[in-house]
């Protein structure tokens, strides 16, 4: 019997240093992040970093020439037509992150006041949530329900004009009162260093060989161009049927929601890119328009992560505390509503939203106002 049990013992023994090897192990686990990077994707990513910083000082530099034309065939001289313009402005580009650093080019060089921006920002904003809508449009053309397919665009444009119109108000007295003037982000030496010699001198010799207003023209195509390269340095989005229930379990919590749309505008620094997913995951059935309110709102205060730092780069204090109190603004009134009235808010807008896909004729209404209000504006 001792011999039998000596004999077990040995082989076990013998077998389990066999098993806990390490030469079993995966030798490429420890390492299996770097396949993650691609140097593509990096290069794209410093392509549109570059390209971002040189338009800007090209918008600085030629936004001075264009003051006849804002103030004299556009009548741009209060904040009323400089929110119309600049949502108009953003329908025409289908963006509203060129025209926001537009603005504070246009700040820099005294074309308009500080309110003046600060207004202009904020319609460029009300008109980038159109490209949710338009891409919304598209999904009808190819066929998909057209509740469905214009809900996330329809909820994008109400949400914000609902919420982008108290904070305008709200933003307007903080400016006014000057308590947030102090509040500035400085620039580092290295960018100093490199806007000084690298930024500078290229800057310097497109304005020797184009007319101002070629030259801002010029920076407001490079800016756009720069945001597209930096949409091609993102991951590809996939969604796996596996995970649809973790995903399930996020969307019905609003502060949860709240914070996942601030987190992918910032990290994408675009908001028609943040709101458009919302789309093709709405037909796929993988969200609902009822859990994306808070989603929404809180994409609309990251989205000024890229006019703070067109703000740094003009090396302007007043144009970053403009935008600063863009962000403070619509924070406040965003959460005011999540704290307070987030039911009863979040049931009007379903109900507008209802109201407008319920027959073409209401469609046809809110179209003919979301165009009409920035005319309007304009012309007061």
């Amino acid at each position: 019997m001792q011999e039998s049990q000596d004999a077990n013992l040995a082989s076990r023994t013998a077998v389990q240093p066999q098993h806990l090897s390490p030469t079993l192990e995966p030798p490429t686990i420890e390492f299996a992040w770097w396949e993650r990077i691609r140097v593509g994707k990096l290069i794209l990513f410093m392509l549109s970093l570059f390209l971002f910083t040189l338009a800007i000082t090209l918008m600085k530099d030629g936004a001075r020439s264009l003051t006849p034309l804002l103030q004299s065939t556009f009548s741009i001289n209060n904040a009323a037509n400089c929110l119309g313009f600049g949502w108009l402005f953003a329908y025409l580009i289908m963006s509203g992150s060129p025209v926001a650093a537009a603005s504070l080019a246009f700040f820099d060089a005294g074309v308009i006041g500080k309110l003046g921006a600060f207004a202009m920002i904020n319609g460029s904003r009300l008109g980038a949530s159109f490209i949710v809508l338009f891409i919304g449009f598209i999904y009808v053309l190819r066929g998909r329900d057209r509740s469905t397919s214009l809900s996330m665009g329809l909820l994008s444009l109400a949400v914000t004009v609902t919420t982008y119109l108290p904070a305008f108000f709200l933003g307007a007295v903080i400016l006014q009162t000057g308590r947030l003037d102090k509040m500035q982000l400085r620039t580092g030496a290295l960018l100093h260093s490199v806007i000084d010699q690298v930024i500078d001198p290229l800057a310097a010799l497109v304005t020797n060989l184009l007319p101002d207003w070629l030259v801002f023209c010029t920076g407001l195509g490079i800016v756009w161009l720069s945001f597209s390269l930096f949409d091609k340095c993102l991951p590809q989005m996939t969604i796996k049927e596996s995970q649809v229930g973790w995903m399930s379990r996020l969307v019905y919590r609003p502060v949860i929601m709240f914070m996942l749309g601030a987190l992918i505008t910032m990290i994408s620094m675009s908001v028609s890119l943040s709101l458009s997913i919302l789309v093709p995951l709405s037909a796929r059935g993988f969200v609902r328009r009822e859990n994306i309110v808070p989603y929404i709102m809180g994409a609309n205060i990251t989205t000024f992560i890229d006019t703070l730092l067109a703000a740094v780069l003009l090396r302007n204090p007043p144009a970053f505390t403009i935008v600063f109190v863009e962000m403070l603004s619509i924070s406040i009134v965003s959460l005011l509503i999540l704290a307070i009235i987030y039911q009863k808010y979040r049931l009007a807008m379903l109900d507008f939203v209802t109201w407008v896909t319920a027959n073409n004729r209401n469609l046809v209404i809110f179209m003919a106002v979301i165009f009409a209000l920035p005319i309007i504006l304009m012309l007061i």
